[in-house]
């Protein structure tokens, strides 16, 4: 690991040591468990629990009773989509997404259907955005949820989450915001994107693995859900079980550093992002996906034509980086959110993300575009694939 160039943050972040040095107290000393509120340590791990929450909550302008923490992203995204699945069934059960959302939410839609609900699946562009129009046209009177990502784990692409709020709220149905690759990353408010529900996760803003959390709107018109895990009544009775004290310590804390950092942070790494494009994409035959909207500024996705990514990764061993969501790595098909922006599949397989991070240097950047250069040219010199299109024989 000592040479390795991580570039891989989407797919999980480094913990901040600031992080760490607030968790250790609770993984050692501090053991109680939060809910034993009967003597001193168990109050003082409730309290931790509390600060955690707050944190969290002003992060993105929520109040701390909106807040319901869990194991992270994809339990946050079970518990709201078949939470409403199974409340709002006399309203009707139509829900709207998108092709490119993240497999957690295909995946849990796609089990909603085997039980009754009918899901309408939105096409992206060539940059991967929606077509508003396409989306109102979309919503029937037994619509009851509208799930759409605020930025894209695979390209970075932004949804206008506004506008998407605007338009659920005028036909009165819910909206479920999968945030986790905003959260922290850019400047995200409950107030001006007027989400029902929000997830993220902690190991995608510099905290530890295993920990996340689900926004619920409480203010204006409440939104009821049926818990998927009963037990204990812990969090609400929404999330029931023995609450992860120093997880939710340091997601609380990373949610901390986020507030007072993701500004100045996102702005270093759109220049570096900026650099390692501007300098990969002389290569013949290059290009970036979702170029020309609005994307995270920590990531890149680009194809590097008649070259298989993979190759590309093994060449390029000191620089970690992906080819597609981590969630769906061990597969070998190409990327779903690619071949639905309309890339060939040999192109999709062709094709990298770099998603940088806050502790990425500039010398991180120069060695990775050197290497990636290197690797790419190399294998296209011995490649038949590459000579053939260079002859004409094949575009």
């Amino acid at each position: 690991m000592d040479r390795l160039i991580y570039l891989d943050n989407n797919a999980t972040t480094p913990l901040d040591p600031q992080v760490l040095a607030d968790m250790m107290p609770y993984l050692t000393t501090h053991f109680a468990n939060a809910s034993s509120l009967t003597h001193r340590a168990g109050r003082s791990a409730a309290t931790a629990v509390t600060t955690a929450r707050q944190q969290v909550a002003s992060l993105i302008g929520a109040a701390a009773d909106e807040i319901t923490f869990t194991s992270g992203a994809t339990e946050a995204i079970n518990l709201a989509l078949k939470g409403v699945f199974a409340r709002y069934q006399s309203k009707g059960c139509h829900f709207i997404t998108c092709v490119t959302e993240h497999k957690a939410v295909l995946d849990t839609l796609a089990y909603l259907e085997k039980h009754g609900a009918e899901v309408t699946y939105l096409p992206v562009n060539q940059q991967g955005t929606i077509d508003l129009q396409i989306l109102e046209n979309a919503i029937r009177p037994d619509t009851v949820l509208l799930a759409l990502m605020h930025a894209n784990n695979e390209t970075g692409v932004i949804h206008p989450v506004d506008k998407l709020a605007e338009i659920a709220r005028r036909h009165q149905i819910l909206f479920f915001c999968d945030a986790t690759q905003s959260v922290g990353k850019i400047p995200l408010r409950v107030a001006d994107f007027p989400v029902d529900m929000l997830c993220l996760s902690a190991h995608k803003l510099y905290g530890p693995k295993g920990v996340g959390a689900l926004y619920v709107r409480r203010q204006n018109r409440r939104i009821q859900l049926d818990a998927l895990l009963h037990g204990g009544g812990q969090e609400n009775k929404l999330r029931a079980g023995t609450l992860n004290v120093p997880g939710i310590v340091g997601l609380g804390k990373a949610a901390e550093i986020a507030g007072e950092t993701q500004e100045a942070d996102a702005s270093r790494l759109a220049r570096l992002r900026d650099k390692l494009e501007q300098a990969l994409i002389t290569l013949p035959e290059t290009g970036i996906n979702g170029i020309g909207v609005p994307r995270l500024p920590h990531v890149s996705n680009m194809t590097f034509r008649h070259v298989k990514a993979a190759e590309i990764m093994v060449h390029a061993r000191d620089i970690a980086v992906a080819s597609g969501s981590a969630c769906v790595s061990g597969t070998r098909d190409p990327s779903h959110v690619l071949l639905a922006m309309g890339l060939a599949e040999a192109d999709a397989h062709a094709s990298l993300r770099f998603s940088l991070g806050r502790f990425n240097s500039e010398e991180d950047i120069d060695n990775c575009i050197q290497e990636i250069r290197t690797a790419v040219e190399t294998l296209r010199a011995n490649s038949p694939v590459w000579q053939l299109y260079r002859s004409g024989a094949i575009d």
